[in-house]
């Protein structure tokens, strides 16, 4: 039986305050290593906040491109360690119909869990194969996509709690938010949004109909691994990296960043973009010229939170 894992720890502060001190108790998110094993094999260990651990490997599989559907994975279990601890800190796999070059599993996988990508060799060892453009016809109305940080932020039961968890949501065009999973690193908890589609069978990938709102920063791995997925909308609520802009704009998937309240900046496929009441040609027809105040207002809105909404960076 493994032990019951908890996404929260408490420990003792002390507060200062206005010179006040007072010794109290504060939460904390968890972050444990979670290794995954192919057969007996060890193929990744990224750190994470426990919870939704089958769903993280079935989707860090899936983005990476070591599979290509749920009908490959014909084991997904937690592993046996020496003791229940890390018993829950293995998760073993076991893939039919899919042959993996040695290269694949020699790659190193080791992950922090503030960015996904540290430790592999290079930019080109992640460029997963067989990313394709994703769906042209895809149309979200920016109304809805103003609402979904907020509905986001209502959903994060964890980091209200801690103030330490990144959150990723799958929403449809109508805004509805489909699945939200939370994990101290970013990339986790996209993992556990494609992974909780690939295993519950809701919804079917790719994810040619929906958008992906993150709640931290859009870097590379996050756009790489939502084109894995199908998905045709990145929004963040921080500022997207250079490299992920750079990505998107070659794959044509559109790439918001800084969204908050009525404003948003588009970066990349601002055609899929579109009021319900405005008509194709007027779309991206306005120029703007971006000015010392935008830049102003864009590093006002990142003091904002970089993890979960509205917490300081």
């Amino acid at each position: 039986m493994l032990p019951k894992q908890r996404s929260i720890d408490v420990t003792q502060i002390t507060e200062w305050r206005d010179g006040q001190v007072r010794r109290s108790q504060d939460y904390l998110v968890a972050e444990e290593p979670l290794e995954i094993r192919l057969g007996k094999t060890p193929l990744s260990v990224t750190m994470r906040t426990p919870g939704h651990d089958l769903e993280l490997a079935a989707g860090f599989l899936f983005t990476e491109g070591l599979i290509a559907g749920r009908e490959q994975i014909e084991l997904l279990e937690y592993g046996e360690a020496k003791s229940q601890q890390a018993s829950g800190n293995i998760v073993q796999v076991q893939l039919s119909g899919t042959s993996l070059e040695p290269d694949q599993l020699r790659r190193n996988f080791f992950m922090t869990s503030s960015c996904g990508i540290c430790g592999k060799a290079s930019i080109e060892a992640v460029k997963a194969h067989g990313i394709r453009r994703p769906n042209p016809t895809f149309l979200l109305d920016p109304d809805v996509l103003c609402a979904f940080p907020d509905t986001l932020k209502a959903a994060q039961s964890i980091f209200d709690r801690t103030g330490g968890l990144h959150a990723a949501g799958l929403f449809d065009v109508q805004g509805k938010l489909m699945v939200l999973r939370e994990d101290v690193g970013r990339h986790n908890a996209v993992d556990k949004v494609v992974g909780w589609a690939l295993l519950d069978g809701q919804l079917q990938l790719p994810l040619a109909d929906y958008a992906l709102m993150v709640s931290g920063r859009g870097g590379f791995e996050i756009i790489q691994k939502a084109l894995m997925a199908g998905v045709p909308l990145v929004a963040s609520v921080s500022a997207p990296s250079s490299l992920a802009v750079r990505l998107a704009r070659e794959t044509g998937l559109t790439l918001v960043g800084f969204l908050r309240g009525r404003r948003f900046l588009v970066y990349s496929g601002e055609e899929r973009l579109r009021p319900k009441s405005v008509p194709p040609a007027s779309v991206g027809n306005t120029e703007h010229v971006v000015t010392q105040s935008d830049n102003r207002d864009r590093t006002s809105a990142a003091k904002g939170d970089d993890h979960g909404i509205g917490t300081a960076a």
